[in-house]
């Protein structure tokens, strides 16, 4: 007995949806009853809503095992542009098929294997992967000229924190509307990240603890969900469309029994002067978002120092001064002991062909190590320094002017430069008197502009100060008594709080404090000496290295 087979397919959800692959499985099974075969109801493969340029198919792969198992003798096909619209495809669907020993049947075309066959079926192919490329075009111009013009329907659904509006419903166009429920869940997501410098791992244990549901009802989060999350520029008001493409190539081998070689697809990210980004409400402010992913990158850069061993406690936090390389973690032995050393990766001459670029000195971790903890400790210990030295400093810098009074001068002066452009636009002023005194005029709004600037940030850093201190000073009254005991990951983490990066230059430390404030301590009243710390080619020890906070 001949054991039979159909396989089906549509490429879209409206065809499933109206039923045309209902007409391919009837006028496949009259053949299969014409012939005189018998077919199972488990033998009828069907891929609803598939594009014939992927292979992988769950139809398709159902298939492509029972033929690899020897289970099939002839499989009935509508027409060879139901297997795919790629003649290349074809070809191995065909000849993967042959060498199983099934026969292919298709209904429109006569399948002999022989070269006037082939010619026929590769004409075909070529004529249906012709039709695609142009709808695919068309599709693909159609798109991009509705996302430049504002129309959010080209994104699909709408990320998590908001909802998808359809036309009929959103007063004459698709749009996507703030879920206040989910934008809570996106906006302590992305503080947790941005200002608390939690990582990913951290803000999905949180969430599946709690749990929160996922939009698909899951109580499970991925890594991979939040790290789109936080990329997605939608929630700072600007939805991107077309940030990614794809690109699919087939595995050319014949399938062995239990498995099926399947399609090998990839998804990469496009450039952003690609991107075509379309209005959509904001759910966090660009500051929030700048401060994320300048986060994740920082986070990127030191997840390999997470594996070390517990040797180089400022691993990932120093720079070179003098090339901009990092610092890293490294040994030398010397009569039986060993010591550890941070180096300049620019002093590495293996790296560089065989020439260092750098002769910045290296440094003894042992003794850093202590120089930078000790420092952290001090800070912990007086956190109300932090704030006297900043009102200190905001004192020496007084504001030339009164607020009111810079208004004034600004109003004053727009209105100036208007009636000034007015003249000379009516013929009253001429060129040469007109460009240098607008020159000068801009000149003195920008300055006002400028300082006016500068007048909010202080405001702005005054707040922050407040709650800086007001932190430390929990935190310092929490672990004062414990410093001295710590191990050696929360030394890590502690430093890594306060402390944003080392900068190295000769002689010289230099600390780059997370706070702003803690940047500008008076210099000398903070300095620290270093001794024996940095690694000499003469003697092996420099005598001084001092530290200025």
């Amino acid at each position: 007995m001949t054991t039979v087979s159909l396989y089906a397919r549509v490429s879209s959800r409206q065809q499933a949806q109206e039923n045309t692959i209902e007409s391919q499985i009837v006028e496949l099974e009259r053949r299969i009853g014409s012939d005189g075969h018998e077919l199972l109801d488990e033998h009828k493969f069907v891929d609803n809503g598939y594009s014939g340029s992927n292979l992988e198919r769950p139809g398709l792969e159902n298939l492509r095992d029972r033929v690899a198992e020897g289970k099939i003798d002839k499989i009935y096909i509508h027409s060879p542009d139901r297997l795919s619209r790629k003649f290349s495809y074809q070809m191995i669907l065909l000849e993967e098929f042959k060498k199983a020993g099934s026969e292919i049947v298709f209904l429109n075309h006569k399948f002999d294997d022989n070269p006037d066959s082939h010619l026929f079926l590769q004409i075909q192919g070529a004529i249906a992967e012709y039709e695609r490329a142009k709808i695919m075009e068309r599709n693909r111009r159609g798109k991009l000229h509705a996302a430049k013009a504002g129309c959010i329907s080209v994104m699909g659904r709408a990320p998590y924190g908001y909802r998808y509006i359809a036309k009929h419903v959103g007063e004459g166009s698709a749009q996507f509307e703030v879920d206040e429920e989910e934008a809570n869940i996106v906006r302590k997501i992305f503080s947790r990240v941005g200002q608390e410098r939690a990582s990913i791992g951290e803000v999905v244990h949180e969430l599946n603890k709690i749990p929160v549901i996922t939009r698909t009802g899951k109580r499970y989060w991925k890594r991979s969900t939040i790290w789109n999350m936080l990329k997605n520029p939608a929630y700072i008001g600007q939805a991107a469309y077309g940030k990614t493409r794809t690109c699919s190539k087939p595995q050319v081998k014949k399938s062995k029994k239990g498995t099926c070689g399947k399609l090998k697809s990839g998804r990469f990210n496009s450039d952003k002067e690609n991107w075509t980004y379309i209005p959509v409400p904001k759910i966090i402010n660009e500051h929030l978002f700048d401060s994320v992913q300048a986060q994740l990158t920082e986070n990127r850069q030191r997840a390999r120092v997470r594996q070390r061993r517990e040797t180089y406690l400022l691993q990932g936090l120093m720079v070179c001064q003098r090339c901009q390389y990092t610092y890293c973690g490294t040994n030398h032995v010397h009569k039986k002991s060993t010591y550890y050393y941070y180096r300049c990766s620019g002093t590495n001459s293996s790296k560089f062909n065989g020439n260092k670029i750098c002769d910045n000195k290296s440094i003894r971790t042992d003794i850093l190590d202590g120089v930078i903890w000790e420092e952290v400790k001090s800070i912990l210990k007086e956190p109300d320094r932090i704030a006297n030295e900043y009102q200190r400093r905001l004192s020496e810098n007084k504001k030339p002017l009164h607020n009111q009074t810079r208004e004034k001068q600004e109003s004053k002066l727009r209105l100036s430069i208007k009636k000034f452009i007015d003249s000379y636009a009516k013929g009253f002023i001429s060129q040469e008197e007109f460009e240098p005194r607008i020159t000068t005029m801009k000149q003195h709004l920008k300055k006002i502009e400028e300082e006016k600037e500068r007048t909010l940030d202080q405001k702005k850093l005054q707040q922050e100060l407040s709650l800086v201190t007001d932190s430390l000073k929990n935190f310092s009254s929490s672990v004062e008594s414990k410093l001295d005991q710590v191990d050696w990951q929360t030394k890590q983490n502690i430093i890594r709080m306060l402390i944003h990066q080392i900068e190295i230059n000769h002689n010289h430390l230099y600390i780059v404090f997370r706070i702003k404030s803690l940047a500008n301590f008076d210099q000398n009243s903070h300095n620290r000496i270093m001794q024996c710390c940095t690694r000499s080619s003469d003697t092996g020890i420099q005598p001084f290295l001092p530290i200025k906070t």
